[in-house]
């Protein structure tokens, strides 16, 4: 029986991490606090966590994004299949948080308190059912051994469930107050609960750039040579250049 299937009552759990004091965070509140959590085991390094996965067969996994030996997502690139759950546990570390968050995955930022790990173990109940996360996971290390960007896959948690889009599909994005319009090819639209900052945060060296503050562009779609104050995208719209802008935008529309 696949493990999503089983109640969320007997959850079975696996943490990796190489902080001794981490480890013993995790034990103690996982243990305390949530008698529904049973702990397989603990793992001090990837290759342990390679092994622990594949003999316990778990539900759940905290994993440490940076350990001695490899990085969390090399140690998933690792297994045969994903079948599980991950909580990414890592420090200030703004290239991991990046390709957590640019994959909609699940993560604690050291340290963390009682209050956030109760809140990651909510968002893990409430999608304990779907395999969206496990499908993620994947997706997360196709884009980070690519290094094609206009080909990889930016994912985005919505209402109705997980919105992945090839960023070489979006032409641009409009801001909408707490909201983000994308458009995108073939005069597709996507409206996601993402402030346009939000989206400029997420796509940073991704070929995007705010050159209005209503509007972030993909360089992958500029057809013409801008003119000083608009572009021309490829679905023939013009969008304006701010003046403020304006040699901040030709600096990286210049650059490779």
């Amino acid at each position: 029986m696949n493990s999503f299937s089983q109640s969320i009552k007997n959850i079975k759990c696996l943490i990796i991490d190489d902080d001794p004091f981490i480890q013993d965070l995790l034990q103690d509140k996982l243990s305390i606090c949530f008698p529904e959590i049973q702990i397989l085991g603990i793992a001090s390094s990837g290759k342990e966590g390679v092994e622990s996965i594949r003999s316990l067969q778990p539900d759940l996994v905290f994993l440490d994004v940076e350990m001695s030996d490899m990085t969390g997502f090399e140690m998933l690139g690792q297994l045969e299949s994903i079948n599980f759950k991950t909580i990414f546990i890592t420090s200030y570390n703004h290239y991991a948080i990046k390709a957590i968050r640019f994959n909609a995955l699940d993560y604690l930022l050291k340290p963390f308190d009682l209050e956030e790990l109760k809140e990651a173990i909510k968002r893990y109940k409430k999608y304990s059912n779907h395999k969206s996360d496990i499908d993620n996971i994947p997706m997360a290390l196709s884009n980070l051994r690519s290094e094609d960007i206009p080909d990889q896959i930016l994912t985005l948690k919505t209402q109705q469930g997980m919105l992945q889009l090839k960023l070489k599909h979006i032409i641009y994005v409009e801001g909408d107050g707490n909201y983000s319009i994308i458009h995108l090819n073939k005069e597709r639209k996507e409206l996601v609960s993402k402030t346009l900052s939000d989206l400029e945060d997420l796509l940073e060296n991704k070929g995007f750039f705010r050159c209005h503050k209503s509007y972030l562009v993909n360089k992958y779609h500029i057809i013409t040579k801008p003119k000083q104050f608009s572009l021309t995208l490829t679905n023939n719209l013009t969008l304006p250049i701010s003046r403020r802008r304006k040699e901040q935008f030709k600096n990286w529309f210049n650059s490779k």
